[in-house]
């Protein structure tokens, strides 16, 4: 009874610290309160919808021990028939897009300053990740936001926080998801999605890890 009050506790002590973080990284985005909780609500809605763009001719599947590992991973085996579809996941791609849009724009970045931010960072991302067969593209956690902020602070010191969260989210997306298209038909999986699980994956976490660090 004890253990699982301390667990109780623990949880929601890890949920409190979190959610602070996260309030305090999108208040220097300029955010209120009410458009943070908005932003959160559809990127975590949106992480459950997989948009489907193509499908690709891909290798054979992974082996029985990464068929286990998709089985933990996504509740149950999943089927493979040569093909990968792409797909493009709504609360990990469309929405950090659709948000760094308005960043850029509202700041008022100057788009030189944020193309040279943006290419640096999808270079890194690309040199870091590599095809994980079976899984998608694997790329150390916090590679990206390190590369953002300084990136960031760098080019744009008065605009620190927006430049981070754009050229850490766009830098993700571009250099390890869209430059390592090809890839995915290295990696045996049947859905390959632009935005990985979505939610808290590294290009949400990205963003919200490098506009602290700038």
């Amino acid at each position: 009874m004890q253990f699982l009050l301390l667990v109780t506790i623990f949880i929601l002590c890890v949920i409190v610290l979190y959610m602070g973080v996260l309030t305090l990284a999108l208040d220097k985005l300029g955010l209120s309160t009410h458009s943070a909780m908005l932003l959160l609500g559809c990127t975590l809605l949106g992480s459950t919808i997989n948009m489907p763009l193509f499908q690709i001719s891909a290798e054979a599947p992974p082996d029985e021990e990464m068929q286990k590992m998709q089985s933990w991973l996504f509740g149950r085996p999943l089927p493979f028939t040569g093909k990968t579809i792409v797909a493009i996941n709504v609360g990990g791609a469309l929405i950090p897009v659709t948000f760094s849009v308005y960043l850029a724009s509202s700041n008022r970045l100057p788009p030189l300053q944020l193309l040279l931010a943006i290419a640096i960072v999808a270079a890194v991302c690309y040199l870091t990740s590599r095809p994980i067969r079976g899984l998608g593209i694997g790329m150390p956690i916090f590679v990206a936001p390190l590369a953002a902020a300084l990136t960031a602070t760098t080019i744009a010191p008065e605009n620190s926080a927006p430049m981070a969260y754009i050229c850490g989210t766009l830098g993700v997306l571009i250099g390890a998801d869209l430059m390592r298209l090809n890839d995915i038909r290295k990696i045996g999986t049947p859905v390959a999605s632009i935005g990985g699980a979505g939610t808290f994956d590294g290009i949400f976490l990205t963003g919200i890890v490098a506009v602290l660090l700038s």
